[in-house]
């Protein structure tokens, strides 16, 4: 009887366990998206009030060179910001404080450096080139080499907060105060009689990461505190690489994969054409915060659960993730595109010609979040070569069908290009977590090994 009494309050207190920790889950991805969307409106209000200062090409040019600072600075990092939510709640579980702490260190340090080597090499790249820094595009790539080094040092205090399960701490810098300041700098300018121009765009950019950048940073120490600041520390820099390279070739190739399209179309069309696609795809990142909501509250309770063999609680928060994320896609992205018209007209009359190329890419998003959290298992519990070797793959399929589709269709061939493969890229990872990990992720699973039961 005894024994049983044990057994029983030993079930009970899993439970419950697992209970807490799927609804720190739900909070911190509600927090997130919350923050994301907040965000996101900040965003595109600014993007809106750029496009009506500055004109078509003008908001093509700083379109463009935002979108290889967003590239080139989430892989500055090599792989550490993902690294720090793969490797420190493991650490944390199993007692390894100084290991907690040399990551803290070293990553930061890395990141930093990767952002500074990054801007040196493209800029003496340009300057060997020759015509591009002459152009329309120069001062702006200059001063965007600036803004490198401090958005990837961002981005890893971004993982670091998220490895603590930090989740506003982690957004709303670099997502909720940056955009705002972006915004707020570039009126303030222009009042100030500066010209609309992509340079200046780029400049309050720059303004406004620094000040982020700041405020996260100091936020964060104070919250870590002294006990995860000082005392002994160790450096498995071959361990942390190993698997952080894979997840950085991953990050680039994923951070390229959302921008392809929009690289492409720079050199297939004129900048006012990729000014109304860019259009698009901000008001698209309504429906892709919500994947990312969840991703960021809940990968690193992937490898918390993995690093103490709590089998079941992963499985369950695959499953509440897939679920929760497929349903609120839908939702979100029927809603965008309800409101497309409204909000592509306020960029200007002739934004509403983007409204079939944002109703395709938000296709793509709710077809992908069909297939659940493939990517982040791989990314988390190991897999991340397999992740990068998908996403290149894709990439490369994608580039492929922009070059063929875009002379063709114009500017919806490209969002059919990218819809495509973002459905085929899901898909791929949920395969490869299945073989890998045996989980299976998409949000229909349940469904359909209910049918074969039966």
């Amino acid at each position: 009887m005894a024994a049983g009494l044990t057994v029983d309050a030993a079930f009970g207190a899993a439970l419950g366990r697992l209970k807490a920790v799927r609804s720190g889950a739900g909070f911190s991805a509600a927090s997130v998206f919350a923050v994301r969307i907040a965000a996101a409106g900040f965003a595109y209000i600014a993007q809106v009030l750029m496009a009506r200062m500055m004109g078509g090409a003008e908001y093509g040019i700083f379109a463009a060179v935002w979108v290889w600072i967003a590239i080139l600075g989430h892989s500055a990092t090599l792989g550490l910001s993902q690294g720090a939510c793969r490797f420190m709640p493991a650490d944390e579980a199993l007692g390894r404080h100084a290991e907690v702490r040399g990551f803290l260190a070293g990553g930061a340090a890395a990141s930093m450096a990767g952002g500074l080597i990054l801007s040196l090499v493209g800029l003496l790249m340009l300057k060997a080139e020759g015509s591009l820094l002459a152009s329309p595009y120069g001062a702006p790539i200059v001063l965007g080499a600036l803004v490198l080094p401090l958005f990837a040092f961002q981005d890893y205090l971004e993982g670091v907060a998220r490895s603590r399960n930090w989740a506003v701490l982690a957004i709303a810098p670099p997502y909720l105060l940056r955009q705002g300041l972006i915004m707020a700098a570039m009126i303030l300018a222009v009042l100030l009689g500066a010209p609309a121009k992509a340079s200046v765009a780029v400049s309050c950019t720059l303004f406004a990461t620094a000040i982020a950048v700041i405020v996260q940073a100091a936020l964060l120490l104070k919250r870590l505190g002294p006990p995860a600041l000082t005392g002994s520390r160790r450096y498995h820099w071959r361990e942390w690489l190993t698997a952080c390279l894979p997840i950085a070739a991953g990050d680039l190739a994923t951070a390229a994969f959302g921008f392809v399209d929009v690289v492409l179309l720079g050199f297939l069309t004129s900048p006012a054409s990729v000014g109304l696609y860019f259009a698009a795809t901000r008001i698209q990142q309504f429906v892709v915060f919500v994947h990312y909501a969840a991703s960021a509250a809940t990968a690193q309770r992937f490898t918390a659960a993995k690093a103490r063999g709590d089998l079941a609680g992963l499985n369950a928060l695959v499953r509440d993730q897939a679920r929760w994320v497929l349903g609120a896609t839908a939702l979100v992205g029927a809603g965008t595109v309800i409101m497309a018209p409204l909000l592509l007209g306020l960029f200007g009359p002739e934004f509403r010609e983007s409204l079939p190329v944002l109703t395709v890419l938000v296709i793509g998003s709710v077809g992908a979040s069909l297939f659940g959290p493939g990517e982040d298992l791989l990314t988390m519990l190991g897999g991340e070569r397999l992740c990068a070797g998908i996403t290149v793959a894709m990439l490369a399929i994608g580039a492929g069908l922009c070059f063929v589709l875009v002379p063709w269709l114009g500017l919806i061939g490209a969002a059919l290009a990218m819809a495509a493969m973002t459905i085929l890229r899901a898909a791929a990872m949920a395969l490869g977590a299945r073989a890998i990990h045996g989980i299976a992720t998409p949000a229909f699973s349940d469904f359909f090994m209910h049918r074969t039961r039966r």
